[in-house]
């Protein structure tokens, strides 16, 4: 019996050691965010996979789009996979500079005029809700890799950041758009 309670406890302080080793990360996130320190950002930025992650997203978007008029084979799927998704990081790279990516976390809005009526909540909308609340929005993806919703939204319409574990801290490495937003973005791109 003392086996079993022992292991419980171990289960149980290694799973609060692993969601607050996360919540105290994505707070230290947060407070550079609200400093406005675009350097700290970067610093607590995994860059290369939130590049990914964006335009990864922009070009299922864009894939939608042209979709929903045409049949899109799977040889023009290739194609727009590959060269869609040097145009969409040409423009993630432009979304991304320390101080752009700084201004979506704290306000929500693209430094990009083209998207301009589109909106996030911005990052610092966490530090309003509760611990429990924030575990509520919280799901495991895979053990290195984790979503915290930042929107009162759920669905396609939520708006997520994916923390991903790096050593013995966690970093931004993602950050899921609402459907909205993406169909926005993906209205902006070359239509052929």
């Amino acid at each position: 019996m003392r086996w079993l309670i022992g292991t419980l406890v171990a289960a149980v302080a290694v799973i609060g050691l692993y969601y607050g080793s996360a919540i105290h990360s994505l707070s230290g996130l947060v407070a550079a965010v609200r400093q406005g320190d675009g350097a700290e950002v970067v610093a607590r930025t995994d860059l290369r996979r939130l590049s990914h992650s964006l335009s990864e997203q922009i070009v299922a978007a864009y894939l939608d789009r042209i979709g929903a008029t045409r049949r899109i084979g799977p040889m023009e799927r290739m194609l727009v996979g590959s060269y869609g998704s040097t145009v969409a990081d040409a423009l993630v790279d432009k979304m991304l500079t320390p101080e752009n990516l700084t201004q979506l976390l704290v306000s929500g809005r693209f430094a990009d005029a083209r998207f301009a009526a589109s909106t996030l909540p911005p990052l610092t909308d966490l530090l309003h809700t509760h611990l429990l609340q924030q575990l509520g929005r919280t799901h495991f993806i895979n053990p290195v890799k984790i979503a915290i919703r930042v929107s009162k939204a759920t669905g396609a319409e939520a708006t997520e950041v994916i923390l991903h574990r790096s050593s013995l801290s966690w970093k931004l490495a993602g950050i899921n758009l609402p459907q909205s937003v993406l169909r926005q973005i993906a209205e902006a791109l070359p239509a052929k």
